[in-house]
């Protein structure tokens, strides 16, 4: 595959993602109240909350602004890095999978940037509508990311005689997530199984050029 249909499909699934993730997350942000459950089956249902963290609904140290911020340097990183793999003539499938990483965040950062100021925040059982330019919720960098799907693939109650979680209800998979998590969560997950040896070529660097650095230093007897 030549290097312009890489651009090319790597700019399209970008795309593909970010129009699909946003396009979830205005419907369950206008159609559902915030914290609305809706079972689809009894291993996936449809909750609405809101988080200022990371991928999962997981907070990081730092503040909203550097998070924001985090994400935006990020994003730009890595489309300088799918750049430069592509005209290294990297495989299809790993330009995918970079791809999906960069859309996710992508997705993620359009939350932060402009839902605090397009959307209000009414109170139960109302749903959110689109406001005036700036007459939101929040400022600018300042939006809550949208989280919708949930798995609660296996539930259990933890056995009395456990210490500290004796007697709690466990559930695996407790996050709730987004699209954009996905999109994330995939290409990872696909770049570790499938391209682990191009990985590896970038962690085999560093000690590589430490021993070239301690090689010409060493002293000639």
């Amino acid at each position: 595959m030549s290097q312009r249909t890489k651009y090319t499909l790597s700019a399209l699934l970008f795309i593909a993602v970010l129009v699909a993730d946003q396009v979830i997350k205005v419907c369950v942000k206008t159609g559902m109240y915030l914290g609305e459950r809706i079972e689809i089956t009894s291993w996936f249902q449809l909750v609405f909350v809101e988080n200022n963290g990371m991928a999962f609904g997981w907070e990081l140290m730092g503040g909203k602004l550097f998070l924001t911020l985090f994400r935006l340097v990020a994003v730009c990183f890595i489309g300088w890095f799918i750049a430069k793999e592509i005209q290294r003539n990297r495989p299809v499938g790993y330009i995918v999978c970079l791809s999906l990483i960069m859309a996710g965040a992508a997705g993620n950062i359009i939350d932060c940037l402009f839902y605090g100021l397009v959307f209000n925040n009414p109170p139960y059982p109302l749903t959110a509508e689109f406001v005036p330019w700036g007459m939101g919720y929040g400022e600018l960098l300042y939006g809550r990311v949208v989280d919708m799907f949930y798995f609660p693939l296996v539930e259990w109650d933890m056995p009395q005689w456990v210490p500290v979680y004796g007697g709690e209800h466990c559930v695996f998979f407790s996050p709730v997530f987004n699209f954009a998590d996905a999109a994330i969560s995939c290409g990872i997950v696909a770049l570790i199984l499938f391209y682990h040896n191009i990985l590896n070529e970038y962690s085999a660097k560093p000690i590589e050029t430490a021993k070239a650095e301690t090689e010409t230093t060493e002293p000639q007897i």
